[in-house]
């Protein structure tokens, strides 16, 4: 399985991007899938996440400004956030747990991040 994460830019204050987290490869099940960040010289840290049975959980930071979900058609899992703040701005990364169908191996992997620069 491959994560492909784009919709990052640069915005202002108060201004929104929408981030994708597409998975591709062998048939397999996604136990759940998180956002991560990591602004420059910090750790990486926990954004938001989505269960397969849609529970969802964020960050106290992102909270009531971002909203995680996902198109299960599509394997795909959305990040939109909404009134971007400076302190927002990192590389974003998305994870996956999951189980390959036919083999019953479980998995984690990360996918590349994408850029997010929230301007003052």
């Amino acid at each position: 399985v491959q994560l492909q994460a784009s919709g990052g830019g640069l915005v202002q204050t108060g201004g929104y991007l929408r981030l994708s987290c597409a998975a591709s490869g062998r048939t397999f099940n996604m136990h759940a899938v998180g956002w991560f960040r990591q602004a420059p010289g910090k750790e990486r840290e926990f954004v938001a996440s989505i269960s397969s049975a849609g529970s969802t959980n964020y960050a106290d930071s992102v909270k009531g400004r971002f909203t995680i979900s996902e198109d299960n058609r599509k394997n795909t899992v959305y990040l939109q956030m909404n009134s971007l703040k400076p302190e927002d701005t990192a590389v974003y990364y998305c994870n996956a747990d999951g189980r390959y169908q036919l083999s019953g191996r479980t998995f984690n992997i990360w996918g590349h991040g994408t850029q997010v620069t929230v301007s003052s």
